[in-house]
């Protein structure tokens, strides 16, 4: 049990039920990263979670497992590549500690997919590049004192 003593959630508006985001590219920065044993205890994977840092979905979060420690090896390879490409679109070709990754921006290639045992969307992060490439476009709400050119 934990004490909830002073908690009063008349004055703290309720959480919104997250739902996926729209497939696309985001900027996004690692916020935090932790290496955690898989659920059969037989290896270790490192979780990143990458904060969406512009735009409409500012602020959403979205997590990566990396299969970095595992007896199958074909998980540990495609685990190992999807770092590189991680890497590569920060800057960092020779990280020491996955900390080295935090806080610096890049483009996270988004898709939404079901899971296969609830059937519910959900989001995965399939890709990633430099934050000087191709950027997601302006949704309507960010453009300044201006209609967007399709609403007309």
């Amino acid at each position: 049990m934990a004490n909830l003593n002073g908690f009063d959630a008349n004055t703290v508006e309720p959480a919104d039920d997250l739902e996926p985001i729209p497939a696309g590219k985001y900027v996004a920065v690692i916020t935090d990263s932790e290496m955690k044993p898989t659920k059969s205890g037989s290896g270790n994977y490192l979780q990143l979670t990458f904060q969406i840092v512009e735009g409409e979905y500012a602020n959403r979060l979205l997590w990566v497992r990396l299969n970095l420690d595992n007896p199958n090896a074909t998980a540990v390879e495609i685990a190992r590549r999807e770092l590189s490409a991680i890497c590569r679109s920060v800057g960092v070709l020779v990280p020491t500690d996955s900390a080295d990754l935090h806080n610096l921006p890049c483009m996270i290639h988004v898709r939404v997919k079901r899971r296969n045992d609830t059937g519910e969307l959900q989001n995965e992060v399939r890709g990633y590049s430099k934050k000087d490439a191709v950027a997601e476009p302006i949704a309507a709400s960010q453009v300044s004192g201006k209609e967007a050119p399709w609403k007309r």
